[in-house]
């Protein structure tokens, strides 16, 4: 048991134990201490200086995030000179950061501008020191403005930590910042967890907030709005609702409300991709194919192989990501029900992921020679672009349509957690395998925000051995045990992001583990509550089968993709 002992903050007693920091303390004990560089994901950083305060006994003002407490420690969270050197500090941060407020991740909940605001700063005190510095652009994903960075390091740090290590410190004149890697052997995978983490949004997708109602109206072509699983349960954070509110009627009525008839739900597709991937899976366990199968609908786990680990892409499975099959059946199946031409029909889709603007680039994820899905909108541009329109989410009617192709399955819903793919494969599989609906819906041996997983399941008298990793630092824990045992898996599931899509580089931010977990309980509970809980048990997907995808073709071409291996991918910088 840690030691128990006593501190003073603002001569209030508190108990504390050996080890914690002056912050931990009192956001335990809901003492308001100003912090710009902390995030729980990361090692403490220091560097904002922001977080100060005074220790009786001992000299200067002191960063609470790194200040170890100590029995009988007397603390002060607020005095003059606290106040005024926190007021130097956010000059100075300032001076860093070249303002762009109107087009800022933060533009609704700008953290620093509460500061200034609080600690009567002149923001414009000094010159920007970073005016005219270059907007790095990682492929179609995402865009780095140096002229807004701090240097506070903790994109270099979570990059560090997914496990990529493409962003570094490079020294520059008198000051190091941080810079992307030159390296030939280092390269981004667009996951977006450096946008997540970044404090004052230097980061941003590629025309995030540009372009957001650039197909809202086009004559002569249909307009057709999907949204993905994890969507439901992290939106309304943007309109002020609880974290893991479901919103699933609301967003179908505020999309309408666009001027957008035609909503779906990439659950829908995802049912689809559970049922492919699950037939490819058994294909693979008897016919002597290359195992573990590993799941391939994170584009950037796909990128981090096809870069880093080209010799495994023949484990990925070739089915589609349930975004770009749910557009292929929006411009094959549903076109011809509707009587429209494909190429007529343009398909939006909202994601979680800054990583899905580079999928629908990829051109194996082309149709007949175009895009399946044209745009990607993040959650936060979805939210920025009702805003935009008046729109408010939180006060709308919510429409209950009932399209076939917005009625997925629990399994469906699932996949916006790690671990959901996984599960919802292993559902259906377990069906393909013994003609009964499985026993055990919930697995909760692959559920969980936790990093790494691993379990043993049980289908028709194999014993399937399965790992379940979000963050590539974990995947490739996971690969070093595989070179050591090639058998140690059969099937494994990789999200690149933590916690899965509830924790994309294109969600509401920012964001914590406790965010992760109310978003991923909200799907999990959503999927307790649906009659279908295995994707065979919907039945639009039923009827796709007999209908459509009875023929081959269409089914390949709508359901499968290729990978090959990539070279490092350079941009200008603007």
């Amino acid at each position: 048991m840690p030691k128990k002992i006593s501190i003073f903050i603002n001569n209030k007693k508190y108990s504390a134990e050996i080890g914690q920091s002056v912050l931990d303390i009192a956001k335990q004990n809901n003492i308001d201490i100003t912090t710009l560089c902390h995030h729980p994901d990361i090692k403490v950083q220091g560097s904002c200086r922001l977080c100060l305060v005074e220790i009786k006994g001992k000299k200067g003002l002191h960063t609470s995030c790194n200040t170890q407490v100590e029995d009988g420690m007397k603390i002060l969270t607020d005095s003059k000179n606290i106040s005024r050197a926190k007021q130097i500090n956010l000059e100075l941060i300032f001076s860093e950061h070249c303002e762009e407020c109107g087009d800022c991740i933060y533009s609704q909940d700008c953290t620093i501008k509460e500061f200034a605001k609080k600690y009567d700063v002149k923001i414009t005190k000094y010159e920007d020191r970073k005016k005219g510095y270059p907007v790095h652009k990682f492929g179609p994903a995402l865009e780095f403005d140096t002229s807004k960075c701090i240097d506070c390091g903790l994109c270099v740090d979570v990059c560090k930590k997914e496990g990529v290590d493409f962003l570094e410190y490079k020294k520059k004149g008198k000051f190091y910042e941080v810079c992307p890697s030159s390296k030939k052997d280092k390269d981004c995978i667009y996951c977006g967890q450096c946008l997540t983490h970044c404090p004052v949004g230097a980061f941003e997708g590629v025309g995030e907030f540009e372009d957001v109602d650039k197909y809202i109206d086009v004559k002569g072509k249909t307009v057709v709005f999907q949204f993905a699983p994890s969507i439901r349960s992290s939106i309304g954070e943007e309109f002020g609702m609880p974290v893991g509110t479901v919103v699933t009627g609301k967003l179908i009525a505020a999309i309408k409300a666009l001027g957008i008839e035609h909503v779906f739900d990439v659950c829908v597709g995802a049912d689809m991709t559970t049922m492919e991937e699950a037939t490819e899976l058994i294909e693979r366990l008897e016919d002597d194919k290359p195992l573990p199968m590993f799941t391939s609908c994170c584009p950037a786990w796909v990128k981090y192989l096809e870069f880093y680990r080209p010799d495994l892409i023949p484990n990925l499975t070739t089915v589609r990501s349930p975004q770009v099959i749910m557009g292929g059946i929006i411009k094959t199946y549903w076109a011809k029900q509707m009587n429209i031409k494909p190429k007529d029909i343009i398909v939006v889709g909202i994601m979680p992921c800054v990583a899905k603007k580079y999928e629908i680039e990829r051109k194996q994820n082309y149709l007949n020679g175009m895009k399946a899905v044209d745009q990607i909108l993040t959650t936060r541009e979805l939210a920025h672009l009702l805003r935009k329109k008046k729109i408010d989410l939180a006060s709308i009617k919510p429409d209950n349509a009932k399209s076939p192709l917005l009625k997925p399955s629990g399994a469906g819903v699932i996949y916006g957690s790690s671990g959901g793919v996984m599960e919802s494969a292993l559902r259906a599989a377990y069906k393909k395998m013994t003609g009964k609906r499985m026993p055990k819906l919930n697995l909760k041996e692959v559920r969980g925000i936790q990093g790494f997983k691993k379990a043993k399941i049980k289908i028709a008298g194999k014993t399937l051995k399965v790992g379940v990793v979000n963050g590539i630092a974990n995947a490739k824990k996971l690969l070093k045990e595989l070179e050591k045992d090639p058998k140690a898996y059969d099937y494994v599931e990789v999200m690149a992001c933590f916690g899965g899509c509830i924790g994309g580089g294109g969600q509401p931010v920012p964001i914590n583990d406790e965010i992760r977990q109310k978003r991923s309980a909200a799907l999990y509970n959503l999927d307790t509550k649906k009659v279908a809980r295995s994707a065979d048990e919907n039945p639009i997907i039923k009827k796709m089968y007999k209908d459509f995808f009875n023929d081959d073709k269409n089914r390949h071409s709508v359901c499968h993709t290729s990978f090959r291996k990539k070279k490092k991918e350079v941009f200008p910088k603007k």
